[in-house]
């Protein structure tokens, strides 16, 4: 008997991954460049500034859409700075510095275009 429990628990055990969701790949983003939004409406001074942020991921340059909830406006001074974020179909993740997750819209992506330097 106590062995046919351990033999259950063990199956249990090694079927349990299964079950479990992947953990997303994190990748190594630049910003390069942070543009205050044009919106079509008009902006009123109770809606929380937005910026274009163009951030490189590997071989592809994102075009995102940053909101600042807490109205600090350090965004504007991001550029060059790197980030660990998860790309998504649809949205960008990274952790903020209180270890949140916050998901930026994608506006556009295109492929980043190297220049080499001869030697």
């Amino acid at each position: 008997m106590l062995k046919a429990l351990l033999f259950i628990v063990m199956i249990c055990a090694v079927a349990l991954p299964a079950f479990c969701e992947p953990s997303p790949k994190y990748e190594v983003a630049t910003i390069l460049d942070v543009k205050p939004h044009q919106s079509a409406g008009d902006s009123s001074s109770s809606v929380a500034a937005s910026c274009d942020v163009s951030v490189r991921v590997a071989g592809t340059i994102y075009l995102v859409l940053y909101t600042d909830t807490l109205g600090t406006s350090t965004a504007k001074y991001a550029a060059g700075r790197e980030l660990l974020v998860h790309v998504g179909k649809r949205t960008i993740t990274y952790n903020d510095i209180l270890g949140r997750s916050q998901e930026l819209p994608i506006i556009s992506q295109k492929p980043a275009t190297t220049v080499s330097q001869s030697k």
